[in-house]
């Protein structure tokens, strides 16, 4: 079960819940700011997270992840590229919008990794890295779920912005074009804002893979 929960600080973020409804237990992905939002959220359905998974380290999505790993004690997740962004306030763009955010993670992911939920191991998800908004950046891709955490590779109807530190267009439309577009069609992608969208609609609908074709 995939549950989102807009966050809002200086941007609003989209952060996900991946639930096995039978134990309880799930990925928090991107927990971006409003802390005590998601703590709430967590104690209310009574969730056992045992996983927060970052899709990169920009500021606005990683603001909360400090408070709630440190409360209930989680292992933070991020890509191995993204030590300079999560311990850098200039690379991770807190300072520009006048914040102070750093955050330490306990494990460095790799491209293709699987990570697996120890309550339900049919719940699982594949790391992508996908390059281009930042140098981190990965989707977090689930089969069985037909579904696809893409942090800000790809939006509902947009590209991510590809001019911040590491960032690149023409790195970012080839990597969306052959490691997203490559998923079957009717794969949701789940944006880090805005709506969610398709594989399908992606291809039939963005002005920039139909004008990259």
């Amino acid at each position: 079960m995939i549950i989102e929960l807009p966050v809002t600080g200086v941007f609003t973020t989209n952060s996900y819940f991946l639930i096995d409804s039978e134990s309880n237990h799930a990925f928090l992905i991107d927990p971006g700011a409003e802390a005590s939002k998601l703590l709430n959220y967590i104690r209310e359905n009574n969730l056992i997270i045992e996983k927060i998974l970052i899709t990169h380290g920009h500021f606005d999505h990683i603001g909360a992840v400090k408070e709630i790993s440190e409360a209930l004690n989680i292992p933070v997740y991020v890509h191995e590229n993204g030590k300079k962004y999560i311990q850098n306030t200039i690379w991770n763009l807190s300072s520009s919008c006048g914040q102070d955010i750093t955050i330490e993670a306990t494990n460095y992911m790799k491209n293709n990794d699987l990570i697996k939920l120890e309550a339900n191991s049919k719940i699982k998800l594949r790391v992508i890295y996908v390059a281009g908004h930042t140098l981190d950046g990965v989707v977090f891709y689930s089969e069985n779920e037909k579904a696809a955490f893409v942090g800000d590779s790809i939006y509902n109807g947009e590209i991510g912005i590809s001019d911040y530190y590491g960032g690149d267009l023409v790195t970012l439309l080839t990597e969306v074009k052959h490691k997203i577009l490559t998923m079957p069609e009717d794969t949701v992608l789940y944006p880090g804002h805005g709506q969610t969208t398709t594989v399908r609609r992606v291809k039939n609908t963005n002005s920039y893979f139909r004008m990259s074709d």
